[in-house]
């Protein structure tokens, strides 16, 4: 049996909750010709943005740097979240140590010990969706041009 939709304001708690908690996520690039490229990746929410690291000669971090946009899955097929960004390109010393050490007590991993060059890239939310089974996907959306919409 399939449970009652949740409001928007509900999708919004859960989506929140979800960024402050989960660690990792999908993250969805395309090169400039349109090939596309999925990789698993951490992440931390500062209740902006979202700061994820790669190597920056990887499929990934060539991807983000040219198209400078991203789309963000979390969660599992049957209770998602999907976020469409732009990204800001920052190279490892560009972001303040502060913000790295944060990044890196959340996700296990430090980037900035590592002897592959890596970038920081910064995912700005322009929209996010959420939802669970179909009878949620009215209302779905929940960011709409960076601004929360519930």
């Amino acid at each position: 049996m399939t449970a009652e939709p949740r409001s928007r304001a509900q999708r919004r708690r859960d989506t929140e909750h979800r960024l402050n908690h989960d660690v990792d996520v999908w993250v969805a690039t395309a090169s400039p010709d349109g090939l596309p490229y999925l990789v698993p990746l951490s992440f931390d929410w500062d209740g902006e943005t979202l700061l994820l690291a790669t190597p920056a000669h990887s499929p990934t971090g060539r991807n983000l740097a040219a198209t400078r946009t991203v789309r963000l899955g979390l969660g599992h097929t049957r209770d998602v979240t999907v976020i469409d960004g732009d990204v800001e390109v920052l190279e490892m010393d560009a972001l303040p140590k502060e913000r790295g050490d944060r990044f890196a007590a959340r996700t296990g991993f430090d980037p900035r010990a590592l002897a592959t060059p890596y970038r920081w890239f910064r995912v700005t939310p322009r929209r996010i969706q959420a939802w669970r089974e179909e009878n949620e996907l009215t209302g779905r959306e929940l960011m709409r041009d960076g601004r929360w919409l519930a």
